[in-house]
C-alpha cells in the first residue's frame, strides 16, 4: 500500500478531473482503511496553520458522527446518504494537500506498528473515540484558539489509528487533552483574555 502522503498526492492531483470533489468520493478513497484514514483527512484542513474557512464545522460534524461509531463498535463507517453529494472545491483542497503533505510525510517517517491494544483493543478504541468527539465538538465552535489545535488532536491520533501505532495515537491524545483544556480556558475566560496569558507565558 502507498504512502498516506503518496496517495493522496496521486488521487487529488492526478485521478480528479472535476473541478469538485465529494464526500462519496473520499470515503471511496478511505477505502478499507476507515476510521484512522477519515479521521486524519477530514482533521486536515483545521490542524494546518493556514486559512481553511468552511471545513471546520461540517467535517467536524462528520468526524463527531465517526467518533461516535468507533465509540460504539463499529469497524466500518456508516454516513447519511444525503451527505454523499456535499461538494468542496478541488483547487482548496489541493491546497490543502499541499501543506499538509510535510507533516504527513514526517509521521510516516517514523511510523510502525506498536503498542497496537491502544488502537486495536476496545477500551482503546473508545479513550480515542471519546477524545476525538470532544475535540470534534470543539472545532465548531466558532472562535478562535478552538479548532488548531483540537483537529492536530485528532490529525495525530487518527494517524496512529490508520497504522496500528499506538505511541503516536498516544501522543495525539497529549494533544487532544491540550486542545480541550485551551477550549476549556477560552469558554471560562475569553479569547482575549487567554491570548494575553499565552502571551505572557511566551515573553518568560
Amino acid at each position: 500500500m502507498a504512502r498516506l502522503s503518496a496517495e493522496l498526492n496521486h488521487y487529488f492531483f492526478e485521478t480528479v478531473t472535476t473541478p469538485q470533489v465529494t464526500l462519496k468520493e473520499i470515503l471511496t478513497l478511505a477505502g478499507e482503511r476507515t476510521f484512522g484514514f477519515l479521521f486524519v483527512l477530514l482533521s486536515l484542513p483545521s490542524a494546518l496553520p493556514i486559512p481553511a474557512p468552511g471545513y471546520s464545522v461540517p467535517f467536524g460534524i462528520v468526524l463527531l458522527l465517526l467518533a461516535v461509531q468507533l465509540v460504539t463498535g463499529r469497524t466500518r463507517p456508516w454516513m447519511p446518504e444525503s451527505w454523499n453529494d456535499k461538494a468542496f472545491d478541488l483547487t482548496s483542497v489541493q491546497k490543502i494537500i499541499t501543506a499538509g503533505t510535510p507533516w504527513l510525510r514526517r509521521l510516516e517517517a517514523i511510523s510502525r506498528p506498536r503498542l497496537t491494544p491502544v488502537c486495536a483493543s476496545q477500551p482503546g478504541r473508545i479513550v480515542i473515540g471519546v477524545a476525538i468527539s470532544l475535540m470534534s465538538i470543539s472545532m465548531m465552535i466558532p472562535i478562535p484558539l478552538t479548532n488548531t489545535l483540537p483537529a492536530m488532536g485528532i490529525f495525530v491520533t487518527g494517524f496512529g489509528l490508520l497504522d496500528d501505532d499506538g505511541a503516536i495515537s498516544l501522543g495525539g491524545l497529549v494533544l487532544c487533552v491540550m486542545g480541550g483544556t485551551l477550549t476549556t480556558l477560552v469558554l471560562l475566560f475569553g479569547y482575549e483574555a487567554v491570548k494575553a496569558g499565552i502571551q505572557l507565558i511566551r515573553g518568560f
